[in-house]
């Protein structure tokens, strides 16, 4: 008949989380009641693919505690945005240059080019453990098409190094 709000305090148990809510006292026997609740649980992150709820309805009255339990699954979502750009835009080789084995000048390994790559989360959860794997054609044939000097990151993030990354210690 109605709708009330309920009265609910967050406690810990053991360890455990626990809402307590007080549903009316005293109810006339054969009373059915329903409840609609809306929970907000935060850190959700690494809580795996789904949270538990033990619900359990209790009364001085009655022996029967009886315990239902309640899965939801955890569904995270993230926006990952990869912006690319290189520097400079355009590049264009000389007709004249050839590519001089053996040497350890950086201008005789090509003209310099600069990719920088951002990686950015539009949210609106965190993310962890994000792997970006970036395949460079470094090889045309038996030819070198572009020779790969070095590779750094910034913000915390581990790379592994390519293994034709700098081949003649230039």
């Amino acid at each position: 008949q109605g709708q009330e709000k309920l009265s609910c305090n967050p406690k810990k148990e053991n360890g455990t989380h626990v809402v307590l809510c007080e549903l009316g006292n005293p109810m006339k026997a054969g009373a059915q009641i329903t409840v609609d609740m809306e929970l907000s649980v935060s850190g959700l992150e690494d809580m795996g693919e789904a949270i538990t709820f033990h619900l359990q309805l209790q009364s001085k009255n009655s022996p029967s505690n009886a315990l239902v339990t309640v899965t939801v699954p955890v569904e995270a979502e993230a926006e990952m945005e990869l912006r690319g750009n290189s520097l400079p835009a355009t590049t264009v080789l000389p007709t004249s240059w050839h590519w001089v084995e053996g040497s350890r000048r950086l201008e005789d390994h090509g003209i310099k080019v600069e990719h920088v790559y951002e990686l950015h989360n539009k949210g609106p959860g965190t993310v962890s453990g994000v792997t970006l794997s970036l395949a460079v054609p470094h090889l045309l044939g038996d030819h070198v098409l572009l020779y790969l000097l070095e590779l750094g990151t910034e913000g915390g993030m581990n790379c592994s190094r390519h293994p034709a990354l700098n081949p003649a210690q230039v």
